[in-house]
Parts: C-alpha cells; sequence; structure tokens
C-alpha cells in the first residue's frame, strides 16, 4: 500500500491547525499589481519626507529647500494618480451604497461590473487628457521657481500612474467578468464596528 506524500502547504495547513486550502499561486499579473502599490507606497513616503523635512527646517533653522513648494504641490500629484492606481484594483476605495448592501450576490457582480467599466472608461478619458497636459507642459517648457527646474518629468510620472490605474481597472474589469473567484470573496458582507 502506497503512502500518500503531503506537500509542503498542506503540511503546513495541517499544522496550522486546519485543512485551510493552500494559497493560491502568486503570477505575473498579481506581481504587477504588487508592485504598482509599493511605487505607491513610495510616493506617499516621499511626499511625507517632503513635507516633514521642509516644515523641520523652517521652523528650527529658518531655512526653506529650494522649489519646497513646487516639489510639494507636483510629488502631490504624482501621489494621488499612484493612489488613483492602488486602489482601483483592490476597490478598496471608500464607497456607501444602500442598494449594493441589500442584493444578493448574483446582483452585486453585477453592479460592480458595471461600476468598473464606468471607472475604466472615466479614468481612460482622464488619462488622455493627463497626456495632453504633459505635452502641453513639455511644449511650454515650464519650469519651478527657484532652481528652473522642467515640471513635465513630474506630470509624465503622474501620467504614467494614471496609465497603471487604467491597466489594472481593465484586469479587474476582467477577472469580475471571467474569474470572480480570483477577487478574494469580495461580495461578502462586512460590517463597520
Amino acid at each position: 500500500m502506497a503512502e500518500k506524500v503531503m506537500s509542503e502547504t498542506e503540511a503546513a495547513a495541517k499544522l496550522a491547525g486546519g485543512d485551510a486550502a493552500p494559497p493560491r499561486k502568486r503570477n505575473a499579473m498579481d506581481r504587477f499589481i504588487d508592485s504598482i502599490e509599493l511605487i505607491a507606497a513610495f510616493f506617499v513616503g516621499l511626499v511625507a519626507a517632503d513635507i516633514f523635512i521642509s516644515v523641520l527646517l523652517r521652523y528650527f533653522f529658518s531655512v526653506q529647500i529650494p522649489d519646497a513648494y513646487d516639489f510639494g504641490r507636483l510629488l502631490l500629484g504624482i501621489l494621488i494618480f499612484w493612489g488613483i492606481a492602488a486602489t482601483s484594483y483592490r476597490g478598496t476605495h471608500i464607497t456607501v451604497d444602500l442598494v449594493y448592501s441589500n442584493v444578493s450576490a448574483k446582483y452585486q457582480r453585477m453592479i460592480d461590473v458595471f461600476a468598473t467599466l464606468v471607472l475604466l472608461f472615466v479614468v481612460s478619458v482622464q488619462t488622455y487628457t493627463l497626456l495632453d497636459k504633459v505635452t502641453s507642459t513639455y511644449a511650454d517648457n515650464v519650469l519651478t521657481f527657484d532652481l528652473r527646474l522642467p515640471t513635465w518629468p513630474f506630470f509624465l510620472v503622474a501620467w504614467l500612474g494614471d496609465v497603471s490605474a487604467v491597466l489594472l481597472i481593465a484586469v479587474r474589469t476582467y477577472r469580475l467578468i471571467f474569474q470572480p473567484e480570483m477577487m478574494g470573496g469580495s461580495y461578502q458582507m462586512k460590517p463597520v464596528e
């Protein structure tokens, strides 16, 4: 009689005290999504560091970083567009919908697909108009006030965040329609406490 050999994930699940399903393997798209979220987190840290250092230098040493205001507003714009990319796929942004919470999982999925398609359209149009802003800023040679640095690279990085948002929303739409199990059981109500 042949013995059944347990895989490492089955053994780990058994040691954890349950017959939990082994974790899903992460594919290239999951790694791409994670990298977008890491880039967004990097820009959060960069904006926080810019603000902290600027305030520290201004109030304690009476020194100001050249173009601190320009860098702050440009980095904040970048942060917003990369933040849109980071929250678009996971659907972790704030939502309130009485209809959605009172319908079955089938209708919740239909509402999600429709809402995601609308979001895909809106963010695609936004991406197109932001590309126009990048090219016009480049053509007009807009510079920062103190250091006279060109601002179009900041707009380009923000636009890349918007392009990432379009890609992630397209992936979310595809998965909602064809692979809803990959969305992680998002059709279960989680009450606010």
